[in-house]
């Protein structure tokens, strides 16, 4: 497997415009958000129901965390605190009694609008279309850009 520096050297060649890298700082939060909002709707079979917080999103995420773990460790800390903020994000509009579903669809939706006009203004394709690992690489570019930002080594 890659290393965590190979992946985002990679992801990165698309991603120098200042405001695609913007656009991305945004949107890809948000996708990441939505996808887990996108599983935590999925109706739960009895045996899950009767356990709190086991839902097809903290199903989806055992193996995305895996990934980034056997990526490195210290990121995939970074994207386990990610994950749980976007499960308690969808837990709050659950609450709220607000549609995880629709809000999920809707946001993803506009999210990948502004990723592609990023995009274009970049003019380079998203790297998800070269390998679709890249649509987990670039939550944890973000994370990884923090990192660097506070000094953290990955």
């Amino acid at each position: 497997m890659r290393t965590a520096e190979q992946w985002f050297s990679e992801y990165g060649e698309s991603h120098q415009n200042a405001t695609n890298k913007a656009i991305h700082w945004v949107a890809v939060p948000m996708i990441y958000l939505t996808v887990v909002g996108l599983f935590w709707s999925i109706p739960q079979p009895e045996w899950m129901a009767g356990l709190p917080w086991l839902n097809w999103a903290v199903v989806a995420l055992i193996p995305t965390i895996l990934f980034y773990m056997v990526m490195s460790f210290p990121l995939s800390l970074g994207m386990i605190a990610l994950s749980l903020l976007c499960l308690g994000a969808c837990s709050a509009l659950e609450r709220a009694g607000q549609s995880v579903l629709w809000w999920s669809v809707g946001v993803f939706v506009v999210m990948w609008v502004f990723q592609f006009v990023g995009h274009h203004i970049e003019g380079k394709k998203p790297s998800f279309f070269k390998d679709l690992q890249f649509l987990l690489i670039g939550p944890a570019w973000v994370i990884g850009f923090l990192y660097r930002k506070l000094g953290i080594s990955y």
